[in-house]
């Protein structure tokens, strides 16, 4: 019978269930896992650059490739794809409410965000499976070149940066790396789902809301970041009123900022382009529909 409490969130304890398909899959306990930079795969800037340039490469060589191919759709295996997603982040995400709900509850959120005591050796582990996620991800910019779709600066971009990002968080140890993480899971999961269901005819019709959670996603973001941010160097630096330290290095925190803010400008970029001019258009040409319905009767009579 499921007994619920601080420790067990839904009602059993999924890090158990976990800790085994990890080390069917791995040969190695979970609780072994620690992230070591130039021993851990993709844990280099090296290796890291390489898979940026790569996915560059792949996808704008394959674009000018296609140029003179018809495109494919690849419908059952884009569908398995995001099926896929869709349960791995979902996975994720509730492994991660998990592990944080108790951290939260006994000690409070400046201590969830900010403690070096809140980078556990199981959000580690999670944290660096999310990390790889993201170069999954990537094959969703492939299926866009063989689609012969148009790839959207704000669409690579943010792809190939949010590996990026993920790894600097890692380097950097920034105990604040759950709350961008949580909420970018679970939008994935919606977002994913869609795609899923769209791929299969489905007529979706919340696409709109996903692009606002993504801009709510970056709001919230870069308050929590920024204000770790500032505490960190207020305690650090000045005589400037602060809650206390934050931790994480300094170098993560400023890419953290950098970036996630200009996510949150292309997101709204691409919202009013897509969005609100599309509403503008249809105004327009109801209204052109309506004009030319006066204009046929005043012709009949």
């Amino acid at each position: 019978m499921a007994s619920f409490s601080i420790e067990r969130p839904f009602g059993v304890y999924l890090w158990d269930y976990f800790s085994q398909a990890y080390e069917l899959v791995t040969g190695k306990p979970a609780s072994t896992f620690a992230f070591i930079q130039g021993v851990t795969p993709l844990s280099t800037n090296n290796e890291v650059l390489i898979a940026c340039i790569t996915y560059l490469v792949v996808i704008f060589g394959g674009q000018f490739f296609m140029k003179e191919l018809p495109a494919f759709k690849f419908k059952v295996l884009f569908q398995i794809h995001n099926i896929l997603l869709t349960a791995v982040s979902f996975i994720l995400l509730v492994l991660l409410i998990e592990e944080l709900v108790p951290i939260v509850a006994k000690h409070g959120i400046f201590f969830a965000i900010c403690s070096p005591q809140a980078w556990t050796q199981k959000l580690e582990l999670l944290y660096y499976l999310n990390y790889l996620v993201k170069y999954w991800e990537l094959f969703d910019t492939v299926f866009l070149v063989v689609k012969k779709k148009k790839l959207e600066f704000l669409h690579w971009f943010h792809h190939s940066m949010t590996a990026l990002l993920c790894y600097t968080q890692l380097v950097g140890s920034t105990s604040v790396s759950w709350v961008p993480i949580v909420l970018n899971l679970t939008v994935h999961v919606l977002m994913y789902w869609y795609y899923f269901r769209t791929a299969g005819g489905a007529r979706i019709w919340w696409k709109k809301y996903l692009t606002t959670m993504q801009i709510i996603q970056f709001v919230i973001d870069l308050f929590v970041i920024y204000f770790c941010t500032y505490t960190h160097f207020a305690y650090a630096y000045s005589a400037l009123p602060t809650f206390g330290d934050c931790a994480g290095s300094e170098n993560a925190a400023f890419f953290g900022c950098a970036l996630l803010s200009s996510y949150l400008l292309l997101f709204i970029n691409f919202y009013a382009k897509t969005y609100k001019k599309g509403a503008a258009a249809k105004k327009a040409e109801a209204k052109s529909n309506g004009s030319s319905k006066k204009g046929g009767k005043s012709k009949k009579l």
